[in-house]
């Protein structure tokens, strides 16, 4: 069969309202060039009345220029660029052809410009896909932009009262020449989560599209609807026994998996030997011989290498394995690379590794499955224990929370077993003692509101902060349920990191990475789901285990739950000790910029190189990222 999906692009554009706004598309190229690496092989921009469209393209099947983006329709009205996948593409072109449509392309953006030109905005609706895209109007003047439903692809806008430009990176918006102008607001949320969430960035008047919203530009007017939100269905959960669900959740899983091997370019996919890129494999191997799997190993950081969980998947469904063993140096030599590529800051020190598996893996396939999104669905980390344990007490719990002065004096740091646990321990009490809003926010952030205030020397407005926190913590309800924690999940730690931290690492490389735990067949059934199908007492994420539980090897259950860690208090202690004593966050670098409190710096430093460092190489590390990025665009 005859497949074509454009399936890694960048795409950017511009609407002006004046001749001043109009003076900005000037570098319309500069922003296309900004995005070269999201699409490499082809480029092209559209200008006509008050727009420019602009689209980077990596060639897949339909390399012709009757696929070349941006793509207008045969009567030159509408105009379309497309960054991502539109998995059903196939039945809706059928049923098009069926309606007297004649295509000129076999591509998966004619399909979506050809459903948008015949029904509106009711296509978003029809569309099984990971995208952002844009369709100009030329004849009503109008610019119709949307982002997929759970915001697996990326789109920045920026407004004022001269233009509206968007992009799929920050890069792009930069290269248009937008004010950098500091919102001191995100930066107070980037240094108590280590992120900065849906819908604000770092700079003034750039908000990012929330997922499932689509924006109308007509003149100088812009408006914004939801055209989808995951269900709350909250005590409304639909009436279907356990095992009934394991049937039906392994039926929308394997599907959704399925819809994402469509490809004509080496296909490959994650396998961490977790239970989650597990299933995925398992899955995709059943509808492919010989799948490419990748794992990551850590020569230097046993305790954290799962490569043997991994390759005993892999032999299992015979699939072509390839396992990187890294040292620590490996992800050290990427360090400056990701801090480079980094629009705005992030801090979640996993995407080194991240960055470093999609470097490899592209070496050898162009796509890769993965299994993000299941922990959020299912209540897969360890927090999320800990908000069970809160939500129903015993006699552990509340002992904990009686010695918790003791365990004070004992040291804390993640380097170690003994003070990983006591380290635990004390995060447990602290947030036992919050309201379940405050403790929500604080089991989902590297440092606390009073940290972050005596970082920082001016923390932006308290009443937009305190709008922040309430939007972040909107479904968190008083008594909490495991349900308001994973739906805040998915809104909050899936959107503002865990999806960002995939697309920039894989598209930095190149490597289009597809989810099917995000499919939203899947997604609107898991949530329709009672929370005693997903955790207890003894097993978290209980029906996805207890699922696939027959499909797998007996050893990846029942095992501790590791992650893409990075050893960056060694780093700190070593190899990045000159650039935080003498460079970034030296004294007098930190006098001059006049930005944090030197004081707070010094005994962060001094926490750092104690024998109780706790959760300080975490806040290090963004202040690194911080600073690095501050003197990329300040300095």
């Amino acid at each position: 069969m005859f497949y074509c999906i454009d399936i890694m692009c960048g795409i950017t554009g511009i609407c002006w309202f004046n001749d001043q706004g109009r003076a900005f598309l000037k570098n319309i190229d500069k922003a296309v060039d900004s995005l070269v690496h999201r699409g490499p092989d082809n480029k092209g921009v559209y200008i006509k009345n008050n727009v420019g469209l602009g689209q980077t393209r990596l060639s897949i099947i339909d390399t012709s220029d009757a696929a070349t983006q941006p793509f207008t329709d045969s009567f030159g009205r509408y105009t379309i660029v497309l960054n991502g996948e539109f998995y059903n593409y196939q039945q809706y072109r059928k049923a098009l052809i069926d309606e007297g449509v004649q295509f000129r392309s076999s591509s998966d953006t004619e399909v979506l410009l050809q459903l948008f030109i015949t029904e509106g905005i009711a296509c978003l609706n029809k569309i099984n896909g990971d995208f952002s895209f844009a369709v100009y109007d030329s004849l009503e003047k109008e610019l119709f932009l949307a982002r997929d439903r759970m915001g697996v692809k990326p789109l920045f806008c920026y407004q004022d009262e001269e233009k509206f430009i968007f992009g799929s990176e920050m890069k792009s918006l930069l290269a248009f020449g937008i004010p950098k102008e500091l919102d001191m607001d995100s930066v107070n949320e980037y240094f108590q989560l280590n992120y900065i969430p849906s819908p604000n960035s770092i700079f003034k008047n750039v908000k990012k599209l929330i997922p499932g919203e689509y924006l109308r530009i007509k003149y100088n007017q812009v408006t914004s609807e939801k055209y989808y939100s995951i269900p709350y269905l909250k005590n409304k959960y639909q009436d279907i026994s356990y095992e009934n669900a394991q049937i039906q959740l392994i039926k929308l899983l394997d599907s959704a998996v399925e819809r994402r091997l469509v490809s004509d370019v080496p296909l490959g996919a994650f396998l961490s030997g977790g239970i989650d890129s597990s299933i995925i494999v398992a899955l995709a191997s059943h509808h492919l011989k010989q799948l490419n799997t990748f794992s990551v190993g850590f020569k230097d950081e046993p305790f954290f290498d799962e490569t043997n969980y991994a390759e005993q998947v892999a032999r299992k469904y015979n699939t072509n394995h390839t396992v990187f063993k890294l040292s620590n140096d490996d992800i050290f030599s990427v360090l400056h690379d990701v801090l480079d590529y980094t629009d705005e800051p992030f801090a979640d020190s996993s995407a080194l590794a991240v960055y470093i598996l999609s470097k490899k893996t592209r070496q050898k396939v162009t796509v890769a499955l993965s299994g993000d999104g299941a922990d959020e669905m299912f209540s897969g980390y360890n927090k999320h224990q800990a908000h069970f344990m809160a939500m129903y007490p015993g006699m552990a719990e509340r002992l904990i929370c009686t010695v918790s002065p003791l365990l004070k004096f004992f040291p804390q740091s993640r380097n170690g077993k003994f003070s990983n646990l006591i380290r635990q321990f004390n995060r447990f009490s602290d947030g036992m003692k919050l309201t379940e809003k405050n403790r929500y926010l604080r089991w989902c952030s590297l440092a606390s509101e009073k940290q972050v205030r005596r970082l920082l020397l001016q923390c932006g407005s308290e009443n937009e902060l305190l709008m922040r926190k309430q939007y972040i913590t909107e479904y968190i309800n008083d008594p909490v349920a495991m349900y308001d924690i994973l739906y805040s999940d998915m809104h909050l730690v899936l959107q503002g990191d865990m999806l960002v931290k995939a697309d920039m690492m894989s598209m930095g490389n190149g490597l289009e990475v597809r989810v099917p735990f995000l499919d939203h067949t899947v997604v609107d059934f898991v949530f329709s789901l009672p929370d005693e199908y997903k955790i207890n007492k003894t097993m978290r994420k209980r029906i996805l285990q207890d699922t696939f539980r027959d499909l797998l090897p007996q050893e990846l259950y029942n095992r501790p739950k590791h992650g893409f860690e990075v050893p960056l208090l060694k780093w700190f202690r070593s190899d990045l000790k000159g650039m935080i004593q003498d460079d970034l966050l030296s004294d007098d670098f930190i006098q001059q910029q006049g930005f944090f409190n030197r004081e707070t710096i010094s005994t962060l430093k001094k926490q750092l190189y104690s024998s109780s460092p706790g959760d300080v190489h975490a806040r290090i590390w963004a202040l690194i990222v911080f600073q690095y990025w501050w003197k990329k665009y300040f300095v």
